[in-house]
């Protein structure tokens, strides 16, 4: 159970007084720039900002923050070493570049993830950006699920073990066993989906009848100045890897 309440958001973060629309906006800001360049400087300065956010978002536990981040750690690490083995061209600091382009792209919706309620997180969707009530609350029941699959991957993990079933040290062993446990969770995610599928529609969330909002939401200064924070943390970040002559936009040959 502690795994699974590890994934929601933290009580009382302060990164979650913004608005869930104005994080999203600043993630597109930083998506846009990380991907326009394959410098180092760059993701550099841009995760150096991001890090600098943990505490506001929450994660000041140490092992709840790499419970939360350990597959960005683990993919990030992978892309770059991949990049500087099998690559001809890359150097270290090519495939440290790389590692950290994934960590300044992934990170911010860690922190997104950490500080907001995924109830806010819909009800700013539908308001601010007009989406359909059906992908947004979708997406919310989706996002609510997601502990309880960490919670039955335990159990149905702890059962198997009870009946003797093991993988020991055998690394194609426990393959198989995580594999199996991962349909049996799919199958059953699959059932749910349905269940929850037909218990939307007959809420009427297909009727396409607009669909008022009882809890609301509102924008404040404060998530134009996150905006315009995020902008110019990358305007400073883009500034120093021209000054540098690190700058190696991808549009240029």
């Amino acid at each position: 159970m502690t795994a699974s309440l590890s994934l929601g958001p933290v009580p009382d973060a302060r990164l979650g007084r913004i608005n869930p629309v104005a994080q999203l906006t600043a993630m597109i800001v930083v998506t846009l720039v990380l991907l326009t360049s394959l410098d180092v400087v760059t993701p550099a300065v841009v995760v150096a900002a991001e890090l600098c956010l943990l505490p506001a978002a929450g994660l000041t536990d140490l092992r709840d923050l790499w419970r939360r981040t350990w597959p960005l750690v683990l993919g990030a690490t992978s892309v770059g070493l991949v990049n500087v083995l099998l690559s001809d061209d890359a150097t270290v600091v090519t495939g440290v570049g790389l590692g950290l382009r994934v960590v300044g792209l992934a990170l911010p919706g860690v922190l997104l993830v950490a500080s907001t309620d995924p109830v806010r997180l819909a009800d700013a969707l539908t308001i601010h950006w007009r989406l359909s009530t059906r992908f947004a609350f979708g997406a919310l029941a989706a996002l609510r699920l997601v502990p309880l699959l960490v919670a039955e991957f335990e159990s149905v993990r702890l059962a198997r073990r009870t009946r003797g079933v093991e993988a020991g040290r055998n690394p194609v062993a426990q393959a198989r066993l995580v594999g199996g446990i991962a349909f049996t969770l799919l199958v059953g995610a699959v059932r749910r989906g349905s269940r929850l599928a037909t218990a939307m529609d007959a809420r009427g969330f297909d009727s396409g009848i607009r669909r008022s909002n009882a809890r609301g939401s509102r924008l404040h200064p404060r998530d134009a100045g996150f905006v315009a924070g995020a902008v110019l943390v990358c305007a400073v970040a883009v500034t120093s890897s021209v000054l540098s002559g690190a700058w190696a936009p991808i549009f240029v040959g």
